[in-house]
């Protein structure tokens, strides 16, 4: 497929779950090269055709091992459940020397999703960070985006915060935000990702009381 970001190659793992299939639909769609990672190649093997059919056929998109998936993107995201977080990081930390990480795992813990509950690092992209070491840089994202506003092809309301351990990882993953589709803002530091990820908490609250499956954030005044 030829593209604008035939050089550009984003690994989704954990793309076989609703937030990374959204996402690897949305950067398809872009024309970016896009690789599944999943613990069970299988599975990533099946939703790299099931997003290459509802794409019409028109898109660059594998399905692969996590590790492999690691090894050969440009940028990777990862938008595991948090029970595989830290496991995840651990076998792919090698792979990502010289990277950049989106973080997209939120550290839900049930059965109560709607209370913020942080871990010791503070939150984690905190954690990944202190895993994967100075050498990685992360970034935080996309945890505030629900899977229908990603699958949903029409205009976009929600807007993505982006935090990370340098300006210059921000703004490549901003590059990114835009590329899928939603208005990014800089929201700073990674310390500053805990607001980020706590978010998703009260968005699911608010989901629960309303009926909805959509809820999102949007900057103002700006």
């Amino acid at each position: 497929m030829e593209n604008s970001h035939d050089l550009m190659t984003i690994s989704v793992l954990g793309g076989t779950g609703k937030e990374g299939k959204g996402l690897a639909y949305r950067w398809a769609k872009a024309g970016y090269r896009v690789l599944i990672g999943s613990r069970n190649p299988q599975k990533a093997i099946s939703t790299a055709i099931e997003l290459t059919n509802f794409l019409g056929g028109k898109a660059c998109i594998e399905g692969v091992t996590n590790l492999t998936a690691a090894q050969q993107g440009d940028m990777v995201a990862l938008a595991v459940p948090y029970p595989f977080h830290r496991e995840t990081l651990e076998l792919i930390k090698d792979a990502l020397i010289g990277k950049v990480l989106i973080d997209v795992t939120v550290p839900l813990v049930p059965p109560v999703v709607t209370r913020v509950q942080m871990p010791p690092a503070g939150s984690a992209a905190q954690e990944a960070h202190e895993i994967l070491g100075k050498e990685v840089q992360v970034t935080c994202a996309f945890q505030n985006i629900s899977y229908d506003r990603l699958m949903n092809p029409g205009p976009v309301e929600s807007d993505v915060l982006v935090t990370g351990t340098s300006k210059a990882a921000r703004l490549e993953t901003l590059k990114l935000v835009a590329a899928a589709g939603f208005k990014g803002w800089d929201a700073g530091p990674i310390e500053n990702s805990v607001v980020v990820e706590g978010m998703t908490s009260v968005l699911i609250g608010i989901n629960r009381q309303f009926g909805s499956t959509s809820a999102g954030i949007h900057i103002i005044g700006v």
